[in-house]
């Protein structure tokens, strides 16, 4: 039996609590009575080997009901009647047939909830996000940075106070990805953002918490709370301090 539940109070951003969760898959266990607890209206990072159930762990907090586990995932507070949830992936997916700003649109649209209101707010998003001038143009005359721009801002637009980011910056080239990095923190701030990601610089840039996830079934093996203000540059201080431990955290068996 599982459970995920939601439960109103707008005065602050939620939490997510993982509370004894277990799963087995084809045989194998991936999840075994674990806990964890996600603080609202900070960025908690995610890390940890492949194949240790980071990206299934958001597949459950986004309330995949396809999924077959024990334990109960509480969203608090959270919007009535809502998912609370929102997905940005890897890859863009963006709609080769719409413009920009279509597909920034797509969720009110096939909700049928556009509006002026909406359309205002997703120009002044691509205004901000350097796409003012390509509102119209296909996915297909941009560049991948670009593309993941579009993406986090179709997100963004989902208004949910819940971010699931699944790898989003991981297919782009070392500066875009620093770019897109900045952008992001900058438009998430305040919303509870669970990021999922191989990289320890970006986990270390983004993260005000940082939870390393491994073995099998996968266990927290280490947390870090750098400090700092979002997003940190590779050079500073604090990132210097702490990404020696952490790659060696990572690299242990």
């Amino acid at each position: 039996m599982n459970t995920v539940e939601s439960q109103i109070d707008g005065s602050r951003m939620p939490s997510v609590q993982i509370d004894a969760l277990s799963l087995c898959f084809n045989g194998t266990t991936i999840f075994d009575q674990l806990s964890l607890e996600i603080d609202g209206g900070t960025c908690t990072c995610i890390l940890g080997p492949s194949g240790c159930g980071k990206s299934t762990l958001l597949k459950i907090i986004s309330g995949n009901r396809s999924i077959d586990y024990q334990g109960t995932v509480q969203i608090a507070p959270g919007p009535a009647g809502a998912n609370p949830t929102a997905w940005m992936s890897q890859n863009d997916l963006l709609l080769p047939w719409m413009g920009v700003k279509e597909n920034v649109l797509l969720g009110a649209k096939l909700r049928f909830e556009l509006s002026s209101a909406l359309e205002k707010k997703a120009a002044q998003l691509l205004e901000e996000a350097g796409l003012g001038d390509y509102g119209d143009s296909l996915p297909s005359a941009l560049s991948g940075g670009m593309r993941q721009r579009v993406a986090l801002l179709r997100t963004l637009m989902e208004d949910r106070p819940v971010l699931l980011m699944d790898e989003p910056f991981s297919s782009l080239d070392a500066l875009t990805r620093i770019k897109l990095q900045q952008l992001a923190a900058k438009l998430t701030r305040g919303k509870t953002v669970l990021l999922v990601t191989h990289d320890p610089m970006e986990a270390l840039r983004l993260g005000d918490k940082i939870v390393v996830l491994s073995g099998s079934p996968a266990e927290v093996t280490a947390v870090f709370e750098p400090g700092g203000t979002l997003p940190r540059e590779p050079g500073e201080s604090i990132v210097r301090e702490h990404y020696p431990l952490l790659l060696k955290t990572l690299m242990e068996p």
